[in-house]
Parts: C-alpha cells; structure tokens; sequence
C-alpha cells in the first residue's frame, strides 16, 4: 500500500525543522556540550539520520554503508543528574564526515519511501519533531554569542493573576488510546477508565510572580533565572529580559512538589490532569480542551511558535471546558504520577526499549505541551516524559487541592 502523500510531506516538514535548527548553532560550537548530562551537539545532528536509516534499512532492504556511524550516532543518553559523560571531542567524526552521512542516508531513503510501513514513518517524523524541542533545550544552555539567530526577549506581561481554583467532579478520566485508533507511542495503549474523586485545580499555571514569593522566603531560584544587580531576569533562548511576573515559571518536579508543600496543595495526577484537560460539565469528554477541532493558531503557545513562555492569561481561546486555561502549550506541565504501563501495554517489536526501558520509578509523567512542542505531539493520549529534578525542561505545574 502506497504511503500516504501527507506522511511524505510531514516528514520533509520535519527536516526542514531540525535542519533550520542545527543552523542556529554557529560552526565553532558544534563540538560543545550545552547540557552536561547529555551528548556532544555533534551527535545529534547525526542522530536523526542514523535513527530513521537504522529503523527504515531493513524493512526496505537496504545494505548498509556505514555500520561505524549507524552504531556511533544510535541512542542518546539519560544519566542521573550530576553523571557526566567523558568523552572528548575527538572522539566524534568531523562535522564534514557527519553531514556527508547525512546527506547520503536521505539520498538511500528518499527513493523508496513509497515502500516504507507507515507506522515506521508516523515514527520517524515523531522522533525528529520530539528531537526539535529537547534540542531546544539543549541551545538554551549555549552563550547567546554560540548562536546565530536575532535576539529575540520576552516582552513586559503585567502582574500575574490571582489564584483561582476550579472545582472538577468526580467521575472517569479516559487515559490512553484504544488500539487501531490512528497512530500512537507504545506507551499510549491501552485505552483505561481511572475513577478519579472530586478536586478543585488552579485555572493558570503557577507563574513566576508566585513563584518569587516562593525564591523569597528561602527555596532556590529556577534553572531558567538569574539575579543581577539585585533584580531577577529570565534567561531567554537568545538573551536576559526582566522575569515576567505573568509568565508561567519552569522548573523541575522536585521543584514544583516542593512549591506544592508550601502552598498547602499537590501536584495533580495524570488522572486528574485528564479530567481538567478533557471532561465536560456533563459528564463527556473531549478529544481536545476546547472542542473537537485540532489545534491551531490562537489555542496557544504551541507548534514553535515562539521560544518563550508568554503571559498565563495569553491565549483565552484554549480554554478547557471548565474554565482552565493553557492545559495545551506555553510550557508541560508536571505530574505527580511516575510513567509506567497502561495495562496491556506491549512495546514496539521494531523499538522495545522506547518506553519499557524508563518504566523505573525515576521519570515522570509530563503533559501538555510547550512553546516547542509540535502540533503533531498534542493529542490527548501523547504522554511525555522526564526525571524529576532535570532542570532544562520547559515545564511548569498547577496545583491540586483534593
């Protein structure tokens, strides 16, 4: 069966996004190490062609012509934090080797896409949209001076907004996705019911003007802050800006549970995120906040549309069905809930260790979406995921009363 032509033309999408993306990096900076936990830059301008050429070569027969970088450029890594790599920069190929490889991979591939198994390219585009935010991140932590994109700082959002909680019913929140239902990850199977009680959740995320009175009384500041000459700034993709009191702050799991505790609340469940996310008032569910259409411009901050956070009080066209807003983009947010299997889960024969291998009580559920995050990845069962006191995340939280 023919590929579908759209799978093609996300998938030319997609590159097109990652290419422009290792294009901010400025060349003397390609063999840096931004976030000390995870690989060299260099890796994952390979990465991505190793990853589709391992997982497509076969299935389309074809030999391979570099077994050295197919293996080199395979998997990326996730130690704990404070458990650095130690290899140096020699012992990555050149950048002219890596981008010759590159190119040789789509000029094998390309060709026979036709013959491709769809589900092999719904993943191979995924991958690389996934790529696009957590690389992301990893540019973030370079020098403004290490990139070549304009400078670009958030503007002024006012004061943040008064805490509001919104009460949810009791009732059933619908997780993962039935099988044969469209693409999913391994982890979005299968469908379950959760009975979840009555709680009340905060309509915003939890911005960085609460989060000030937080950093006041003692607690450290977050990753993405700086003080300087006694003011507090956000460190922006391309520079510092004065921290926008309105913006939602981001900051690791470890963070907002103890944000949490000295507010007298919780962080929500995945159930609970669910029912906020997804239930109607009259006991249905949505496949979106907001309705049924897909996501679009207006519903948020979402889809690369910006490289930073905007105010919480942003996007009123997102809002759920209950009255909470940005549950879809503008940062994830943090859960409560350890990632593990749905019951039934089955991993991926082509890429067993995709989910299984982090079902270890040592990452969290994520969900939501960030300024980053590709439309693609903002369907209501996408469960992301990370460990709790990783600090490069976009990622906020609200709060749960229960």
């Amino acid at each position: 069966m023919p590929v579908p032509t759209e799978l093609k033309t996300a998938l030319a999408a997609a590159r097109a996004n990652t290419d422009a993306l290792f294009g901010v990096v400025r060349p003397g900076s390609l063999y840096e190490r931004p976030i000390a936990e995870r690989h060299r830059i260099v890796f994952y301008i390979g990465h991505l062609e190793a990853f589709d050429w391992n997982l497509l070569r076969e299935p389309l027969g074809l030999e391979a012509f570099h077994p050295l970088l197919d293996k080199l450029f395979a998997f990326g890594i996730d130690p704990p934090v404070g458990q650095m790599p130690q290899d140096k920069p020699s012992d990555w190929p050149l950048i002219g080797e890596t981008r010759a490889y590159n190119q040789r991979v789509r000029e094998r591939i390309d060709p026979e896409l036709e013959r491709a198994p769809a589900q092999l390219l719904h993943v191979a585009i995924e991958h690389r949209l996934m790529h696009a935010e957590t690389f992301a991140y990893m540019l973030h932590n370079l020098p403004p001076g290490a990139k070549t994109a304009p400078p670009a700082s958030p503007g002024p959002s006012g004061d943040p907004p008064a805490v509001r909680m919104i009460e949810i019913p009791a009732g059933v929140a619908t997780l993962g996705r039935p099988s044969g239902n469209g693409f999913g990850w391994d982890n979005e199977f299968h469908e379950c019911a959760v009975p979840t009680p009555a709680f009340a959740i905060s309509k915003y995320k939890v911005t960085n003007g609460e989060y000030l009175a937080f950093v006041r009384s003692g607690a450290a500041p977050p990753h993405f802050w700086s003080l300087r000459k006694g003011a507090w700034h956000y460190r922006g993709m391309f520079g510092e800006a004065p921290l926008a009191l309105a913006a939602p702050v981001w900051v690791t799991e470890r963070e907002a549970e103890a944000y949490a505790r000295w507010a007298g609340k919780s962080l929500p469940t995945e159930a609970q995120f669910h029912r906020a996310a997804f239930a109607t008032p009259e006991g249905g569910e949505r496949p979106y906040p907001w309705g049924d259409e897909p996501p679009g411009p207006g519903r948020g901050n979402f889809d690369f549309a910006s490289w930073d956070p905007a105010p919480v009080t942003a996007t009123p066209g997102g809002d759920s069905a209950f009255g909470l807003s940005q549950l879809i983009g503008n940062g994830w947010e943090w859960t409560s809930t350890p990632f593990a299997p749905f019951p039934g889960f089955e991993p991926f024969p082509f890429y067993p260790g995709y989910s299984a291998n982090f079902f270890d009580g040592a990452h969290y559920v994520i969900k939501g979406g960030s300024p980053r995050t590709a439309a693609a990845l903002l369907r209501r069962s996408f469960r992301n995921w990370f460990r709790p006191d990783y600090p490069y995340v976009y990622a906020g939280f609200r709060l749960v009363e229960n």
